[in-house]
């Protein structure tokens, strides 16, 4: 138990890092971004607490604010995120009693996870880019790029899942 916090701390302050320090940077098209950080709220296991979930992802997306300068509105989107993960995890989870099972490709299956981690991370986005922008004028912009922003994350996400998955079979 002890090593699995250890372990969920050591991935929160490198994706915090990572996604502050070098993802933050990178602009394809102008304004898409990959937020891989949202990863880290992915792999939470599906018997967390909701409120831990909660905590864990306003700390996170409060942190992102502070790389990046925003003030609330990566926190917003990742409680939003954390809201939304519990009720993906009984939608989603292969089995019944859904305890403790990290999400991946392994333990959703493929598929799956790949619905799983688009809903979530789409809606993420989606909260993200509005409450960035503030208004509703500029929707057809904010989805624009909502989407291509989640496409770009899910991307990164699914290569980093397949690497994972490949070898913990090897292991």
């Amino acid at each position: 138990m002890g090593v699995d916090i250890l372990s969920y701390i050591f991935s929160f302050v490198v994706y915090v890092l990572l996604q502050g320090l070098v993802l933050n940077h990178i602009n394809f098209l102008g304004d898409v971004n990959p937020y891989l950080y949202v990863l880290f709220i992915l792999h939470l296991p599906t018997g967390c607490n909701r409120t831990m979930v909660q905590i864990l992802a306003f700390l996170l997306g409060l942190s992102i604010d502070f790389f990046s300068g925003t003030i609330g509105v990566n926190a917003g989107a990742t409680l939003l995120m954390g809201f939304l993960k519990p009720h993906m995890d009984k939608i989603f989870s292969p089995r019944e009693d859904n305890k403790m099972i990290v999400p991946g490709f392994r333990t959703y299956g493929t598929n799956t996870f790949i619905q799983y981690a688009s809903i979530l991370v789409l809606a993420h986005h989606i909260a993200l880019f509005t409450l960035s922008a503030f208004t509703f004028d500029k929707l057809h912009l904010v989805l624009f790029k909502g989407v291509c922003s989640t496409l770009f994350t899910l991307l990164l996400i699914f290569i980093i899942e397949y690497y994972r998955s490949k070898r913990r079979i090897d292991d």
